[in-house]
């Protein structure tokens, strides 16, 4: 019996990943990097749409590389896609309500895909004028989020990101940054602030995806402990 007491504990173990995965500082850098990845692929291929369309305008000097785009636009995407990926799940957390609509992959990838559908509708569809523009992208916008998210955290940081986002934007265009073609409110586009709705929307919906398999994982190791 003496014997059996004092036998050591040999722990169960698990692949490095998943260790890696577990350690909550270590899991915050690796969902930061790939969301920081994931608002960089979406900016090449937005803003691409935008250029083709002449929505946006960059300085001739500026428009030297492969993609078309201010090399700094993809690095501030990714970095904004970094910061609201990781506060949405936060958000959820502070607030004690765990979003739990629709939480797979593929209401995700259909979340980006209508994301990109309402981008290249802004860029590709000829409507009559920028009102009836600006209002067809805002109830499809609205529709995003309630198709795919309905919370109510969700809707609040939504707008809080696209008032700043349009804020920084004006900035930008106001500096000679960059331009907008037939600006209508003030110096950008009246639609560009349902753009940024949907996509913190959608990008919030990838974080707390990422978020949520941190989640599961934990408590997959935690049952086997």
């Amino acid at each position: 019996m003496a014997e059996s007491d004092a036998a050591p504990t040999i722990p169960k173990k698990c692949g490095p990943y998943i260790s890696s995965v577990t350690s909550h500082g270590m899991n915050l850098v690796i969902r930061g990097i790939v969301l920081f990845f994931i608002g960089v692929l979406l900016a090449l291929v937005l803003n691409l749409l935008q250029i083709q369309r002449n929505v946006t305008l960059f300085p001739p000097d500026v428009i030297t590389s492969i993609f078309s785009s201010a090399w700094w636009v993809p690095p501030c995407c990714g970095t904004a896609s970094a910061v609201i990926g990781l506060l949405y799940p936060c958000m959820d957390r502070h607030l004690g309500e765990p979003h739990k609509f629709k939480r797979e992959w593929s209401s995700v990838m259909r979340c980006v895909a209508v994301f990109v559908g309402i981008n290249h509708a802004s860029a590709k569809v000829d409507f009559a004028n920028n009102i009836q523009l600006s209002l067809t992208l805002a109830a499809l916008s609205i529709g995003l989020w309630w198709t795919f998210d309905r919370s109510r955290s969700g809707f609040g940081l939504g707008i809080g990101i696209a008032f700043l986002a349009t804020l920084v934007s004006q900035l930008l265009v106001y500096n000679g940054v960059y331009q907008y073609t037939s600006p209508d409110f003030l110096y950008v586009r009246s639609w560009l602030p349902c753009i940024f709705f949907a996509g913190g929307i959608t990008v919030g919906n990838i974080g707390r995806q990422l978020a949520m398999y941190e989640c599961k994982v934990i408590a997959e190791k935690s049952h086997q402990d």
